[in-house]
């Protein structure tokens, strides 16, 4: 059986992220939860007075090489 070393912080670094995004998966499952139900027809009523939701989302990505 072959032994892996890595330093203590690269270590401590790779749990912090881990736990983090776990975090995160399991915060938004749990915010989920806590919005309301709305029925086809409320969304419906509301789209007719509101208008239809819209996201608008710009991302971009600079690489240099």
């Amino acid at each position: 059986m072959a032994t892996i070393t890595i330093p203590k912080k690269q270590l401590q670094t790779a749990v912090k992220e881990s736990v983090r995004e776990v975090f995160e998966q399991e915060l938004m499952k749990f915010r989920a939860l806590l919005l309301p139900f709305v029925s086809k027809k409320e969304q419906k009523d509301i789209e007719k007075r509101y208008g239809k939701p819209f996201r608008k989302i710009a991302k971009s990505i600079r690489i240099e090489l």
